[in-house]
C-alpha cells in the first residue's frame, strides 16, 4: 500500500477499540484513525475526546467504508456482532483486524472465511497473547525441541479482574458465546499454536456460577434495602469488598450521556446481575495427535496470572506470565534452566502494541500473516464445544460443529 498514512476505521467505541487499538494507532506515522462505527453516538463522542481529535461517526460498517474509503477496519464490537461486521467490512473492500474471538460459532467463522476468500483482503486475528514476550520465548523453546514432543499441556488462569465479567455484556451467552469462547479462545489458541496446530478432536468441560450469585453476597443485606442494581447506585458501596469503582472510565466511554442512549452500565452488581456464563470452570481438549490440554478459568481469586505446564518426552516447562519466568526441567539428569523475561511496555504486558504493529507490517507486505482466521475458527471451535459440553453434560466431538445447520 503506497498511501503515506493508511486510513483506519474502528468498529466498537469501547475499551478495546479506543483505549487499546485507538490509542496505539494515533501514535503511528503510517496510519490514522479517520472514523468510528458504533450504534451509540454518545459513546463515539466520548471516544473522540479520549483519542484527542474528531474522527467521523457512523452507525453502519458499510456506510463508513464507502464514505471514508478506508484501507483497514479494526473490529472490537461485542462478540455476537463479529460475524456481520467482518463480512460487511470484507464485502466492502477493507482489510480487517478482528479481535478475538473470530465469531461465537464455527458456522459464523466459516461465513467470515467465505467472505475473506471472495474479497481477497487481509484479515488478521487479534490474538494478543501470541505477542507476549514470555509466550514468544516459550514457543521458541518448543520449536527448538527443548522439551521434545509435547503431549500434555495445562494452563491455569487466575484473573481477579474477571469478576467484572458478571457486571458487563460478557456475562450473557447470547452476546459473548459464553466465556469459553469470549475468554477461552485466547488460551485455546495458545494451545493450538504451541502444538503447531494439530486438529482438536473432542472436548469436555465443567463450569458454573458458584460464587458470584445472589446466594453468596459477602455482606448482610438489610430488609427493604436491595443490593445494586449498579455499583455507583448501590447503598452497600462502603462495605462491599467487590465494589467496582472506576469513576474516570465511567465518566468517559461509559458515562451518563452514553448510558442514556442504550441503557448500558458496565458496573452492574456482579452478584445480582442476570447472567448465564461462568465464574469458574475447567475444559479438557484432546487432539488428533494424542496430545491433551487442560484449561482452568477462575474469576473468583485474589491474584492474576496464567500458569502453564508443558510436558514433553525430553522435559517439562513451568511458566508464570505474571512473574515472567520459564523454568525447564530435563527429563533425565538434574538440569534445570530458568529464563527470566524482561518486562515490556504497553497494554497486556506489551502484547497490544506488538499486535497492532504486526497488523500494519502485514498490510505493508513487511511480514507474513501468521495469525489467520482459520486459527480463529479452531479456537472458537474448542470454545463452542466446551460451552455445549458444559450445558449438555457430555463430551463433544469437534466434528459435530461442522455439521450444524
Amino acid at each position: 500500500m503506497s498511501r503515506l498514512k493508511l486510513k483506519v476505521g474502528i468498529v466498537g467505541a469501547g475499551g478495546r477499540g479506543i483505549l487499546c487499538f485507538g490509542k496505539e494507532i494515533v501514535t503511528r506515522n503510517d496510519a490514522q484513525v479517520v472514523a468510528l462505527c458504533d450504534p451509540n453516538p454518545g459513546r463515539m463522542e466520548l471516544a473522540a475526546k479520549e483519542l484527542g481529535f474528531n474522527p467521523k461517526f457512523h452507525t453502519s460498517v458499510k456506510d463508513m467504508i464507502a464514505a471514508e474509503k478506508l484501507d483497514a477496519v479494526v473490529i472490537t464490537s461485542p462478540d455476537f456482532c463479529h460475524e456481520s461486521n467482518a463480512v460487511d467490512a470484507l464485502d466492502s473492500g477493507a482489510n480487517v483486524l478482528i479481535d478475538k474471538p473470530l465469531s461465537t460459532t464455527v458456522k459464523g467463522c466459516r461465513n467470515i472465511i467465505d467472505a475473506a476468500e471472495r474479497a481477497g483482503k487481509v484479515i488478521m486475528m487479534g490474538f494478543n497473547l501470541r505477542h507476549l514476550a514470555v509466550l514468544k520465548k516459550l514457543k521458541k523453546l518448543v520449536s527448538e525441541g527443548v522439551l521434545g514432543r509435547i503431549f500434555l499441556i495445562e494452563n491455569r488462569e487466575f484473573y481477579s479482574g474477571g469478576r467484572t465479567y458478571m457486571s458487563r455484556w460478557n456475562r450473557l451467552y447470547a452476546k459473548s458465546g459464553g466465556l469459553w469462547v469470549h475468554k477461552g479462545s485466547h488460551d485455546f489458541d495458545i494451545f493450538n499454536w504451541l502444538l503447531d496446530f494439530p486438529k482438536p478432536v473432542k472436548v469436555s468441560a465443567f463450569a458454573g456460577v458458584d460464587v458470584l450469585n445472589p446466594q453468596h453476597i459477602p455482606f448482610e443485606v438489610k430488609p427493604g434495602v436491595p443490593v445494586g442494581p449498579t455499583c455507583h447506585q448501590c447503598r452497600y458501596g462502603e462495605i462491599c469488598p467487590d465494589i467496582f469503582r472506576d469513576e474516570e472510565v465511567r465518566k468517559s466511554l461509559w458515562g451518563d450521556s452514553a448510558a442514556r442512549v442504550d441503557g448500558y452500565s458496565r458496573d452492574l452488581c456482579m452478584y445480582t446481575s442476570d447472567k448465564d456464563t461462568h465464574d469458574n470452570g475447567i475444559a479438557i481438549v484432546e487432539y488428533e495427535n494424542g496430545a491433551k490440554a487442560s484449561h482452568l478459568e477462575c474469576f473468583v481469586t485474589p491474584i492474576s496470572d496464567r500458569r502453564y505446564t508443558l510436558v514433553g518426552d525430553l522435559g517439562q516447562a513451568e511458566v508464570s506470565l505474571e512473574k515472567r519466568i520459564i523454568t525447564v526441567y530435563s527429563r533425565w539428569g538434574q538440569e534445570v534452566t530458568t529464563h527470566y523475561i524482561p518486562e515490556a511496555q504497553g497494554g497486556h504486558g506489551g502484547a497490544d502494541p506488538m499486535l497492532t504493529d504486526s497488523f500494519f507490517r502485514v498490510l505493508k507486505g513487511e511480514e507474513k500473516n501468521t495469525s489467520t482466521i482459520e486459527h480463529g475458527m479452531w479456537s472458537t471451535a474448542i470454545g463452542q464445544a466446551a460451552e455445549i459440553s458444559r450445558r449438555e453434560e457430555r463430551t463433544v466431538k469437534i466434528a459435530e460443529l461442522f455439521q450444524l445447520p
